[in-house]
């Protein structure tokens, strides 16, 4: 039954005012300035009894602790929301403050299974360790400043439509680089004799949808891309990447109140660095991954390691989105179908097996005895974390056969939208997208929790960093009942 919609917007300022520890990378860096703010904006919905509010972070991941103290303090705020029916989305930038959870397998985990202590800190691009901002203070900040902008929004919301549009940008490509030998590489280089293949595709739609006030003014705009915002990743401070340079752009042409749901649909395999075309950084990085020795130099994108990528991109992105919007005259739509569920959705949990088990302890043993007496530092993290990883879901396979994921499916007249809690790789949002009976899909990955990297067969094959047993808790298998049960729900909306 179609209701009258009522929108509700809110933005609201994460920039902490201390230097914080950046989230992502396998290196410890201390934010040495702000080039850009960070931010959470806010989208309240409303149609007849149905209800939800989506929150667009610029954070690495939302923890299932974040989402649950949020929903805690809506209660006290907002008692007539139903905290249920909560979204909360990362953009996965690397260069948001990280804040206190329990991450998995670090190097408390080695120094579990190795008996060995952590280094000092070091890497911390050269600055003074003062002021900072410390891992419990930021996820009190960060559950608060969420609820604020969730709170506002949903007393802000007033009578208002919406109209779709669809466009392309060059962001996203694929970042596995696949070999004659049958292995595969995240930030593979390319240049190497066996080079076979980019090991998937790239999805270059933005699906698109403009919000208007009850004067038929427009006020925002939802946007869905399939890449993380990951240009300065390696880099020393905080900045909200390319959606930061999108909304500033797009403020230009619609005004300083304009606001952006920034929403990444599933991109675990996906960056915005053509690997093929590789173009090195302006200024050196410390991930041994992007080193390359003496590469050949091409005429392509700037580097898509340094700020003027970020500004490259927002620039792709905010002219398609401009001239979408101005291509037709538009009626907004004020009442339509609205349905949300939300579930635990129950997948298998990957397993290993007894001699995978065997072998990564062998290797953890072999570590730990060339490396006595010695302190653990961020690198042997990399190196060894792919062990100590199948040690520990050995272990924890002996109890848990299914991972619990908070998934969410909205039907908005013939608009649908899907949330899911991984990086999950692209293949599986394609077979969403093919399948919904939905006119337009947004699907958005890394919301309400973090569970890692969701790959497809092709890649545990291949191996290497987010595809291995250590970067995630489902996999492939898990990933087609994730997809076709998300279709089972979209299909009973339509």
């Amino acid at each position: 039954m179609k209701e009258k919609l009522k929108f509700g917007w809110a933005e609201v300022s994460i920039t902490p005012e201390k230097r914080p520890m950046l989230a992502g990378q396998f290196y410890p860096r201390i934010s040495q300035y702000v080039e850009t703010p960070i931010t959470v904006t806010a989208l309240a919905i409303e149609a007849g009894s149905e209800q939800a509010i989506f929150c667009s972070v610029d954070q690495t991941h939302i923890y299932a602790s974040i989402t649950n103290g949020v929903r805690g303090i809506l209660a006290r705020t907002i008692p007539d929301f139903d905290a249920r029916k909560l979204i909360i989305n990362a953009t996965h930038t690397h260069t948001a403050f990280d804040y206190a959870d329990e991450n998995g397998i670090g190097l408390d985990a080695l120094e579990e299974y190795l008996g060995m202590q952590s280094a000092p800190v070091e890497g911390l691009g050269n600055v003074l360790t003062d002021n900072i901002f410390e891992l419990d203070e930021a996820a009190a900040f960060l559950k608060e400043k969420i609820a604020e902008a969730a709170t506002e929004a949903w007393k802000n919301r007033a009578p208002g439509g919406y109209s779709t549009g669809f466009g392309r940008a060059a962001v996203g490509m694929c970042r596995r680089v696949t070999y004659t030998d049958g292995t595969a590489k995240m930030w593979g280089d390319v240049t190497l004799p066996n080079f076979l293949a980019l090991e998937g595709g790239n999805d270059n739609g933005i699906e698109m949808m403009f919000i208007y006030g009850s004067e038929g003014e427009l006020t925002g705009a939802i946007l869905n891309i399939a890449c993380p915002s990951q240009v300065v990743e390696q880099r020393y401070f905080v900045s909200s990447d390319y959606w930061g340079k999108v909304k500033i752009l797009l403020r230009r042409r619609f005004g300083e109140d304009f606001k952006v749901l920034a929403l990444c649909s599933p991109a675990g395999d996906q960056c915005p660095r053509d690997l093929v075309r590789w173009v090195e950084p302006e200024t050196p990085v410390e991930d041994p991954n992007i080193i390359r020795d003496n590469p050949p130099i091409r005429d392509a994108d700037p580097s898509m390691f340094d700020i003027r990528g970020t500004w490259t991109i927002g620039r792709r992105v905010a002219s398609e989105v401009i001239a979408i919007y101005e291509e037709k005259e538009r009626t907004p739509v004020t009442e339509a179908e609205f349905i949300h569920v939300a579930e635990m959705m129950p997948l298998p949990l990957r397993r290993v097996t007894a001699e995978e088990n065997a072998a990564a302890r062998a290797a953890l043993d072999a570590f730990g005895s060339a490396h006595k007496g010695e302190l653990l530092t961020f690198k042997d993290d990399a190196a060894m974390h792919v062990h100590a990883g199948i040690a520990q879901r050995y272990d924890y396979q002996k109890t848990t056969s299914t991972v619990p994921a908070e998934v969410h499916v909205v039907r908005l007249g013939s608009v649908a939208f899907a949330s899911d809690p991984f990086e999950l790789f692209l293949d599986f949002a394609n077979i969403i997208r093919a399948h919904s009976p939905a006119r337009q899909t947004f699907l958005i990955q890394l919301a309400n929790d973090a569970l890692g990297y969701l790959p497809t067969e092709k890649a545990e094959k291949g191996g290497h960093y987010s595809a291995y047993v250590s970067s995630g808790l489902v996999g492939h298998e898990g990933g087609y009942v994730l997809a076709y049960n998300t279709l089972d729900e979209l299909k009973k909306m339509f």
